[in-house]
């Protein structure tokens, strides 16, 4: 039977990639000795929001996600790989994907810290294919597998200026997308946020 460990040894965001993504380098080890001949891996990655602390400003921005009561777990994504044959040890990068869409927990959650880590868990499943004494060996990856990254809220934030400079996602329901439109329409405003601007400043008259 094999025995696996994980280890997250890096993340840097994904240079060039379609949309904002994380690259997770994960460090894997093999302690028997058997050589793998590939491994299906899946990661669930979910943040643990009280394993830090934070400031009054941010706790009152996340009072919104978490209400009157404690943080809870909050599930951040789900991504597959294959890990190529090796013996001992080998490094393989999993490309997580990233919303910027604040009605997105994860989002949310990020957007409202100022600095410090986002502290996150790895659990992991998939099938091991391994090459024993008597030839070609399957098994499943014991979901009791896990890890634990402390992903800097810097490298989030770098990640997503890269992608939307000085800008931000708001999802809207059509029929307010639609007012909106009439709106700029009507006082010949050019863009949506100078409407939302115009708006605001209404409201504080």
């Amino acid at each position: 039977m094999a025995d696996l460990t994980f280890t997250c040894v890096e993340v840097t965001p994904l240079r060039h990639a379609a949309a904002p993504t994380l690259r997770f380098v994960l460090r894997v080890e093999e302690h028997s000795g058997e050589r793998m001949h590939a491994l299906a891996l899946r990661c669930q990655i979910r943040i643990e929001p009280g394993a830090r602390r934070y400031d009054d400003a941010e706790a009152q921005a996340l009072t919104g996600l978490f209400g009157a009561g404690p943080p809870h777990p909050i599930q951040f994504a789900m991504v597959s790989t294959m890990v190529p044959g090796f013996t001992g040890s080998a490094d393989v990068e999993l490309a997580v994907p990233c919303s910027y869409d604040l009605e997105v927990a994860s989002g949310n959650y990020f957007q409202s810290l100022r600095g410090g880590v986002i502290p996150l868990r790895l659990m992991f499943s998939g099938t091991v294919f391994g090459v024993g004494p008597h030839g070609l060996r399957v098994e499943q990856v014991p979901w009791r597998l896990e890890t634990t990254c402390r992903l800097p809220v810097a490298t989030w934030r770098e990640l997503i200026d890269a992608y939307f400079p000085g800008s931000g996602w708001l999802r809207l329901d059509r029929s307010t997308v639609d007012a909106l439109a009439r709106y700029r329409r009507d006082h010949a405003i050019a863009t949506a946020d100078a409407a939302i601007i115009s708006l605001l400043a209404g409201e504080d008259r």
